[in-house]
């Protein structure tokens, strides 16, 4: 019986094997031809261009020179910088932004970057450091090469807007020369300031919610002053 089982059990087998073959030799005639893997993906693999490879080799250069960690990767094109002191003195230089795959997530990423290339707490008041770190962003997409869009450029207005109506909320009195012309809102309607403003005005007095524009006596330069 020990030997005359696995005799059965092979002929079996082979049995099965024979007809699930012929089966499958008839079915397949009438089957149509298959379609290859990379055809019937609704989303292909593609190969990486060279855009993608210079975003990253951005991202590798920018943790290099200003020892960065990049503690998260976000899906929105939103960030954050901060340091980490320790007890044997040294600090690590953390930020949260998007990977930077095209014009928008580029400039958040470099903005992030930014606060620590100019200096965490280096600028008063925060609006400002908001200011010096957008600025920094964009200087360098245009050194490097990367394309500043109207989106980028409305996103920084934007930014910078809220980060002053934020500072007014707490408390802010005079804001920053560099500031004034993201004072008031812009409409969708109206162009993005440009990419580099290169006129520092004086600080506006933000006492009185009337901020007004007036020449500065024997410079012939602009200085807001209260209305």
């Amino acid at each position: 019986m020990s030997a005359r089982g696995p005799i059965r059990r092979s002929l079996g087998d082979f049995a099965t094997t024979l007809w699930d073959l012929l089966h499958a030799s008839r079915t397949d005639e009438k089957k149509p031809p298959a379609v290859t893997a990379g055809r019937a993906s609704s989303s292909p693999t593609r190969p990486r261009g060279g855009q993608q490879a210079k975003y990253e080799a951005l991202v590798a250069s920018m943790k290099r020179r200003y020892g960065l960690r990049v503690v998260r990767w976000r899906s929105s094109t939103s960030g954050c910088a901060w340091t980490v002191a320790y007890g044997d003195g040294s600090v690590a230089r953390l930020i949260e932004s998007p990977r930077p795959r095209g014009p928008m997530s580029c400039a958040v990423f470099l903005h992030e970057v930014g606060h620590h290339a100019i200096g965490l707490g280096t600028y008063r008041p925060r609006c400002l450091e908001e200011y010096h770190a957008w600025r920094w962003s964009l200087e360098t997409m245009l050194e490097l090469g990367f394309n500043v869009t109207e989106a980028v450029r409305r996103r920084r207005d934007e930014s910078l807007h809220y980060a002053i109506a934020k500072a007014r909320r707490r408390g802010l009195k005079r804001l920053p020369g560099e500031l004034v012309p993201f004072l008031e809102p812009r409409s969708r309607e109206v162009e993005p300031l440009p990419a580099l403003l290169e006129e520092v005005r004086g600080p506006a007095l933000l006492a009185d919610p009337t901020v007004a524009v007036a020449p500065t006596p024997g410079t012939g330069g602009m200085s807001p002053v209260a209305g």
